[in-house]
């Protein structure tokens, strides 16, 4: 404190620095509250398509095991070889408080029995059961994906950001008010001890 210059302008810019970094903090603060509003609701969103990724994943094991004890494991391996595939998938992006969270529009997974790949003739309905049921977790799945990777970035920068409200709030805004404080109450005691002097001046007997 001691090293300060003490001046009118450095008591303006003090002022000045004062005033944006509460700006500063103000705006940051908003932006942490936006980023934690986005993240509740994507928890809420994530909470019921975990579930139901969960529901449809525990569906298409339980046709596989009666898939494999019905037409045995050669059968199901060979339709699971023959009904591979791709899903298109189209991403894209929009803005959350500065922060670029993902839009992902896929394509569903889920065919027709003649789509698969794999012929009629060769495959039963217990193993386009397993079909279906597949595609339907790799759907649910899809859905999740994005939420996921949002989740993941917003927690990110909700936690960047808290460091730096929390930088401003307790290291930096005070040390800009003690400067600030200390330049002017210098200020004023050389403006007392002036006054001082003129008034001892006047004073003087002659």
């Amino acid at each position: 404190m001691t090293t300060l210059i003490a001046t009118r302008s450095e008591l303006l810019a003090r002022r000045c620095q004062e005033a944006i970094a509460r700006r500063g903090h103000t705006l940051l603060t908003q932006k942490r509250a936006a980023l934690i509003a986005e993240l509740r609701r994507l928890g809420l969103e994530i909470a019921g398509r975990r579930a139901e990724l969960e529901r449809i994943a525990a569906a298409a094991r339980q046709a596989l095991g009666r898939a494999v004890v019905a037409d045995g494991p050669q059968a199901v391996a060979s339709a699971a070889v023959a009904a591979s595939g791709t899903v298109p998938a189209e991403v894209t992006s929009r803005n959350v408080a500065g922060v670029r969270v993902v839009e992902l529009d896929a394509g569903t997974a889920a065919r027709a029995p003649g789509e698969r790949g794999y012929a009629l003739t060769a495959s039963t309905a217990v193993i386009d059961l397993v079909a279906e049921s597949f595609e339907a977790e790799l759907d649910a799945l899809l859905d999740l994906a994005a939420v996921e990777l949002n989740v993941r970035r917003l927690t990110a920068e909700v936690t960047r950001t808290t460091r730096q409200v929390n930088a401003l709030e307790q290291v930096v805004i005070p040390r800009i008010a003690a400067q600030r404080r200390f330049i002017a109450a210098t200020l004023e005691q050389r403006a007392l001890e002036d006054r001082v002097r003129v008034t001892r001046r006047r004073v003087r007997p002659a």
